[in-house]
């Protein structure tokens, strides 16, 4: 960050959070349908309707944890989808010396009060959360990743699945498959 946050006056960043609201509103989900087409291997109506089963099925799927964070993006909570990931690059860390300075990285940028992406648990959970992060170890962050996991496959998740992006993305792979069908026949 330039100089940091709070050097700026309030309006500026008022300003800034009202730019960043018009430009999110112009994701377009026929461009995640493009990128979807540019990657290897290709995601199938199969995979796709496999989301349905299960959130811990959506987030073990490339294509699927690329569409839902794309989803969260356009619904302005993709702060969610990225501590559950930075907790899961956190507890993979190998090297004890790392895991202070991710640790706190982790802790400064969605936990802390003045979060640039804070994410909501609650005071209970973010206390022990911060007692944890004095002595890192690879679990310090398990109490908190599962309250936003919990939080994103009740809310969240059900909501995709709603989604017109979701339902767009099964219609456009299952015109595929059957244009596919059609020409084999």
């Amino acid at each position: 960050m330039c100089r940091g946050l709070a050097s700026l006056p309030n309006t500026c960043l008022e300003r800034a959070k009202g730019l960043k609201a018009r430009m999110s509103s112009f994701l377009d989900w026929r461009l995640l349908c493009y990128a979807y087409k540019l990657r290897k291997p290709r995601l199938t109506l199969e995979e796709c309707l496999r989301w349905k089963e299960s959130f811990e099925k959506l987030l073990s799927s490339k294509h699927g944890l690329y569409a839902f964070r794309a989803f969260l993006v356009s619904e302005f909570s993709e702060e969610n989808i990225a501590f559950y990931l930075a907790c899961e690059d956190y507890r993979n860390t190998k090297s004890a010396a790392k895991l202070c300075s991710k640790a706190q990285r982790i802790y400064n940028e969605f936990i802390g009060s003045e979060a640039p992406r804070e994410v909501n648990i609650d005071h209970e959970t973010r206390d022990i959360t911060q007692a944890n992060v004095k002595s890192p170890t690879p679990t310090c962050f398990d109490l908190a990743q599962y309250r936003i996991y919990i939080l994103m496959e009740k809310d969240c998740y059900p909501r995709f699945l709603r989604s017109s992006a979701y339902r767009d993305l099964v219609s456009q792979l299952t015109k595929k498959n059957t244009k596919a069908a059609t020409k084999k026949a």
